[in-house]
């Protein structure tokens, strides 16, 4: 049976404490767009995305991640979505036009990573923004472009995408241990990423932003504004994937990349890029330190009937702390049993 055709990485839907604060966060200091919203639900958009939403703050009790949601090419592929997901023993269940501001009937499946994912095809097309300059604001974001996950087991994550028709631009790896992962459907670095740990959790989401200039114009208005403790590492560039970035905290611990400058991986037979673990350039080109949160903490994921999914110890060897990186704590299932702080 062939698996569904995923055009790409659509939108994430994450749980945040405070909604008004939350928006505070995403809307007036990134500078999302707001496509809907409601006194408990606020969907947010990049100036480049015609569908409806790329992220989904939904008011909660604690901080998590709901879904992750992929967009297919055809409504047929929801079906075959649905019937390849539970050949392998994963538990569906579909949701019908509008449960969703935005997105038409879905299908929902726990995957055999934890994870739980959603596919559509259906969205409303929403008004052009990419130049209504007198919109832009904070980081510029653009659109969704990748959403970073922990796994115990980065080999399983790295099969089971490939299963499901991803390519692999770049890997981090030795002769027997694969420690990370950047896999494409659409013709980028990357829709999905894996960095072994702790799991299922979410590391990070990522966003596209036009030029490097508002990378660093983010990090210059946290600092004018006394809210420079919500950056985390950077601003940098990348070995894997040779993007300039920064990574944020949310007002939950929720992790955000922003991002430019990766390349397209599009053209038959392309090679992966394999980095060594050895090398002090594949978290951070200029060589700097990575710092211990990045790797220890992520945001716990939800399953389909919205309880926390356990998390796993890491069920192989962690990436050496070697060069750039300096730490040899690998991950603990118990130091991110909530959302990250």
């Amino acid at each position: 049976m062939p698996p569904p055709d995923i055009v790409r990485a659509a939108y994430a839907s994450l749980r945040v404490t405070d909604i008004a604060r939350a928006r505070w966060f995403w809307v007036d200091l990134l500078g999302f767009n707001v496509s809907d919203e409601d006194a408990t639900t606020v969907y947010l958009r990049g100036s480049d995305e015609l569908i409806h939403h790329n992220l989904v703050l939904r008011a909660g009790e604690a901080p998590a991640l709901e879904y992750l949601s992929y967009r297919v090419r055809a409504p047929e592929d929801l079906a075959r979505g649905a019937a390849w997901f539970e050949r392998r023993g994963c538990r569906t269940r579909w949701f019908p036009r509008g449960t969703t501001e935005g997105i038409g009937e879905s299908v929902r499946v726990e995957d055999p990573l934890g994870f739980t994912v959603e596919l559509f095809h259906e969205a409303s097309r929403m008004e052009r923004l990419m130049q209504r300059y007198d919109l832009r604001r904070g980081a510029e974001p653009a659109r969704i472009d990748h959403f970073n996950l922990v796994v115990p087991d980065v080999r399983r994550a790295f099969d089971h995408y490939r299963s499901l028709g991803f390519g692999c631009s770049e890997t981090i790896e030795d002769d027997s241990t694969l420690y990370a992962a950047w896999m494409f459907r659409k013709q980028t670095v990357h829709d999905v990423a894996f960095t072994g740990g702790a799991g299922p959790r979410l590391h990070h989401l990522g966003f596209f932003t036009p030029e490097s200039h508002n990378v660093q114009r983010i990090c210059d208005v946290l600092g004018a504004l006394h809210e420079e403790g919500h950056r985390e590492r950077g601003p940098g560039r990348h070995g894997v994937s040779n993007a300039f970035y920064v990574y944020l905290r949310d007002p939950d611990g929720h992790r955000v990349e922003i991002y430019t400058s990766d390349y397209y991986t599009g053209d038959p037979g392309l090679e992966t890029l394999r980095w060594g673990v050895d090398d002090p350039r594949r978290r951070d080109f200029y060589g700097n330190d990575v710092i211990p949160s990045w790797y220890t903490e992520a945001t716990v994921v939800l399953d389909l009937d919205g309880a926390v999914r356990p998390v796993g110890d890491i069920r192989q060897i962690s990436e050496a702390r070697v060069g750039a990186d300096g730490f040899a704590a690998a991950a603990s299932p118990l130091e991110s049993a909530g959302s990250a702080k």
